[in-house]
């Protein structure tokens, strides 16, 4: 069992049915990151060189062939930030962030041995956001994540020049106590274990053969 396998209580998370009013017992006072506003950007950035650090197995033999990169996390670390109110538009702001990508490259030498590298990329964006009033509890600008490479050339060293496909999303939020309706407590069913059942189809087999026997 488990929330979406065969649960069928009224306290397991899932698609509301009949009036949403049943079962409701209180007002809940929870932490969250509640998210003020949020855009997604993508593109593809051509010509990024990317150095490599960390090569494994070390020492390989150039020239290195480009196999494809991917980001190893999907938060970005931010850089640089500048958020400048617009006059114009009540709480909203231009928000310019720059925000550096680790990624895994993975490549092959000259001699045909497989080899793998991390490096940074960098990023920047120039966006129009909602930002919240002043307040003690200060906002943050997050991004998060997702660059592939489907192709790369070898530069020189351990460089290489890569073409990457870009999805990040920008995002202003904050760590608030906010109050919800609730249900109460979640039920937690007992785990269904995965099992191959290698002798199920012979455990169903009858133990003798239909009819009397005879011929």
């Amino acid at each position: 069992m488990s929330f979406f396998s065969n649960c069928p209580q009224d306290r397991c998370p899932g698609r509301l049915s009949g009036n949403p009013m049943n079962g409701l017992c209180d007002k809940v006072c929870i932490q969250v990151k509640k998210v003020f506003d949020a855009c997604m950007r993508q593109a593809q950035e051509d010509n990024v060189n990317v150095t490599l650090q960390s090569v494994t197995p070390a020492n390989p033999a150039y020239p290195l062939t480009f196999v494809s990169a991917r980001n190893v996390t999907t938060t970005a670390q931010i850089t640089s930030l500048q958020v400048d109110p617009l006059p114009d538009r009540p709480n909203c702001s231009r928000v310019q962030v720059s925000y550096s990508i680790p990624v895994e490259v993975l490549y092959v030498d000259a001699n045909g041995v497989e080899g793998k590298g991390t490096a940074s990329v960098t990023l920047s964006q120039d966006v129009i956001l909602y930002v919240p009033a002043p307040s003690i509890m200060p906002y943050e600008v997050e991004a998060i994540v997702s660059v592939v490479s489907p192709e790369g050339t070898y530069v020189s060293g351990n460089t290489f020049n890569v073409t990457f496909c870009t999805t990040s999303i920008i995002k202003v939020v904050m760590t608030v106590e906010l109050l919800i309706p609730s249900y109460g407590y979640a039920t937690i069913p007992p785990c269904q274990e995965y099992t191959q059942e290698v002798c199920s189809g012979f455990f169903e087999l009858p133990l003798f053969p239909d009819g009397d026997g005879n011929l």
